[in-house]
């Protein structure tokens, strides 16, 4: 089953579960706000998948929707969704949120 690092207040997040839900895929949500622990496990696959992060990491955001899945380590919840043949992706109106400390995305 996917795993996936992310937090209610983070509006990628909130769609990918809107997807997710909509798509039937399973999946376990950890939410890396409620503890230290969940945010040190976070941590953990950020720090240590460079490749994955470190262009996200460059522009500001935090990597958040992580998704894990047995090894993979990627943040692409669309493209995910993509390969597996879904097309009509859902946004819920608050997409249009930003959380970025410049205000111009998350």
């Amino acid at each position: 089953m996917l795993k996936v690092y992310g937090s209610k207040n983070c509006p990628d997040c909130r769609n990918l579960k809107l997807n997710f839900l909509k798509y039937g895929i399973e999946f376990e949500e950890i939410e890396i706000l409620d503890s230290l622990k969940n945010l040190k496990e976070f941590l953990h696959y950020r720090d240590n998948n460079k490749e994955v992060f470190e262009r996200l990491i460059e522009i500001g955001d935090i990597g958040i929707p992580c998704i894990i899945n047995g090894d993979d380590v990627f943040t692409d919840w669309e493209s995910y969704l993509y390969a597996l043949g879904f097309k009509d992706l859902i946004y819920e109106d608050s997409f249009k949120d930003t959380c970025s400390i410049n205000g111009k995305g998350c």
